[in-house]
């Protein structure tokens, strides 16, 4: 399959971005002047000379062609990933020949390109070797999972402890003791090897200063806390699917281990969250063929954006496989079959009130599940007082934005995109509300990411 007849749009380039800093930067080089001796091949590499503030310009070379999304090289020294110049290359390539014209790459493209392409064959022939040898002694790393999860149930023992106290003492010492309280046992919940206790507890602390009903929502939140606590140390009575869920709120590692499905994927959205340690990407899939939703995780370290990524409105022939877990839509991407394209896919969309349905039952496989993946189907932003919500066109149902959607540019795209009229979103439908994160026009328009 060659490339050379497929362009993406430029909100497709832009979505790669790392942070808005390196989407401005990047829109600004999409343009031909600072560019010479671009050019483009029918196995999908682009290339071209970009000048900066240097004597010598900056090479920069994507290859377009590989099928867990675009790889990039460029010889600025960006830490950024991809770089201001890899994206103005793309959005000058989006654009159409005229600016980046087929040809032969030069030698240091070729040579780039060439690499990576030995080396994924490379991969792909020692793949069931390495993993066979990286799976090292089964009875050691047998030993290794007895002692980390004594580790956590000290931890998870420890912790019930301090949530009795803090119940007994009242719930208005919390909002005393401030944030220290919390980042000293989600300190000691890291070293019981527990990150997701941690994370939990962590959570915890920005309860007190949410404003009014926060004794409520804290409350609630111990509550699922405690509940995780106590799957974790009864979760040999738990089912097995149930016990895999536990395992994996508490943050121990897992494997997808469910068997290969092959689909044409597409991307239906793509963003970013990050802490001081880490940037974790978020890519949710839909089956055209299987009607399956599939989340993609991908990690960098702090201000570096994942190396997976997957432009939304794409789609690509690929195999996943599901993490174990009762109702987890978690997925590992397996085997590509062809690089992303676009695609005319759209998933199929339910009500307000069907939306609110589904969170509510798999709420009942996962109780600490903060929210679902749903596509709605004709809905319309509307504002509701000082908030706003998706209210259904054909019903007297809607549901509210979540606080974080209507702090975003996002909405307004939204809502410029409706005009008034219904649309089909997909986002997030969970206890908050809404977060739309994709939507589609009426007709034949393409997807416009949101997030």
């Amino acid at each position: 399959m060659t490339q050379q007849g497929v362009r993406w749009t430029a909100d497709q380039v832009l979505a790669l971005a790392p942070d808005s800093a390196s989407r401005k930067a990047g829109s600004k080089l999409g343009a031909a002047g600072p560019w010479s001796e671009a050019g483009s091949s029918d196995e999908g590499t682009v290339w071209g000379l970009c000048k900066g503030s240097g004597s010598k310009p900056y090479q920069t070379v994507i290859d377009i062609a590989d099928a867990s999304g675009p790889a990039y090289k460029c010889s600025c020294p960006s830490r950024k990933f991809p770089c201001k110049h890899a994206l103005g290359l793309l959005l000058l390539w989006a654009g159409g020949e005229g600016a980046v014209p087929p040809g032969s790459p030069p030698d240091w493209a070729a040579q780039w390109i060439e690499g990576r392409r030995q080396r994924a064959e490379e991969k792909r022939t020692t793949g069931a070797s390495g993993s066979s040898s990286a799976s090292g002694d089964p009875e050691a790393a047998r030993r290794r999972a007895e002692r980390r999860a004594v580790r956590v149930t000290a931890g998870a023992t420890e912790l019930e402890q301090r949530l009795a106290d803090l119940l007994r003492g009242g719930l208005a010492g919390a909002e005393q003791a401030g944030y220290g309280l919390w980042e000293e046992t989600a300190a000691r919940m890291v070293d019981a090897q527990a990150p997701g206790l941690a994370a939990r507890v962590r959570e915890l602390g920005a309860v007190p200063a949410s404003g009014p009903g926060w004794p409520v929502r804290l409350l609630e939140e111990c509550a699922l806390l405690h509940l995780l606590d106590q799957g974790w140390l009864r979760r040999e009575r738990l089912p097995d699917d149930l016990a895999d869920t536990v395992r994996s709120r508490m943050g121990l590692p897992s494997s997808a281990d469910g068997p290969p499905l092959r689909d044409r994927w597409l991307v239906l959205a793509q963003y970013d969250t990050a802490d001081t340690k880490l940037t974790t990407r978020r890519i949710w899939l839909y089956g055209a063929d299987s009607g399956r939703t599939a989340l993609l995780l991908s990690y960098g370290a702090a201000g570096r954006a994942p190396e997976l990524a997957l432009p939304v409105g794409l789609a690509l022939e690929a195999e996943v496989s599901a993490y174990p877990g009762a109702g987890q839509v978690r997925a590992a991407l397996g085997e590509q079959f062809a690089p992303p394209a676009p695609a005319a896919i759209r998933p199929p969309g339910v009500t307000t009130a069907e939306a609110t349905a589904r969170y509510g039952e798999a709420l009942r496989a996962d109780p600490w599940l903060d929210s679902v993946p749903v596509t709605l189907d004709r809905v319309v932003p509307t504002p509701d007082g000082d908030s706003w919500q998706l209210a259904d066109a054909d019903t007297d149902t809607a549901l509210p934005l979540t606080p974080a959607a209507r702090a975003r540019p996002g909405l307004w795209r939204l809502v410029a995109l409706s005009g008034g009229t219904p649309i089909k979103v997909f986002g997030e439908c969970g206890h908050r509300g809404f977060t739309p994160l994709t939507a589609w026009p009426d007709g034949a328009g393409e997807a416009v990411q949101l997030c």
